[in-house]
């Protein structure tokens, strides 16, 4: 048995090599100039995402501030001594699908008004 995998093992690396000099031979390095106009795949990394420009309030620094406009459900999580309260917050320019589920105590120390 232990032969026969060693053969198994052998042949699949005969294979890879095989496999990765075809493809080296074909590969061409991709070379830019400044000016070109390229084609950029971008795959998503959750749902469908749409390109469009959002009106975002930037800080001086370019960054901004996530400001959450409603809370849409709450659940308690039972440990084996203690109970944490999550909410589900809706942020400002978000869908309802981007919402998060974030510790209640945080919420309610720096949003006060959302309670």
């Amino acid at each position: 048995m232990v032969d026969v995998v060693a053969l198994i093992r052998q042949r699949m690396k005969t294979a890879q090599s095989r496999q990765t000099s075809y493809a080296n031979v074909r590969r061409r390095p991709l070379e830019f100039n400044v000016g070109d106009q390229v084609f950029v795949k971008i795959a998503p990394l959750k749902g469908v995402m749409r390109f469009g420009k959002k009106a975002l309030d930037l800080l001086p620094n370019l960054s901004f501030e996530e400001v959450p406009v409603q809370i849409l459900d709450g659940k308690v999580k039972v440990l084996r001594n203690k109970e944490i309260g999550f909410v589900k917050v809706l942020w400002r320019n978000y869908v309802i699908e981007e919402a998060t589920w974030e510790p209640e105590e945080d919420l309610r120390e720096r949003y006060q008004d959302l309670f």
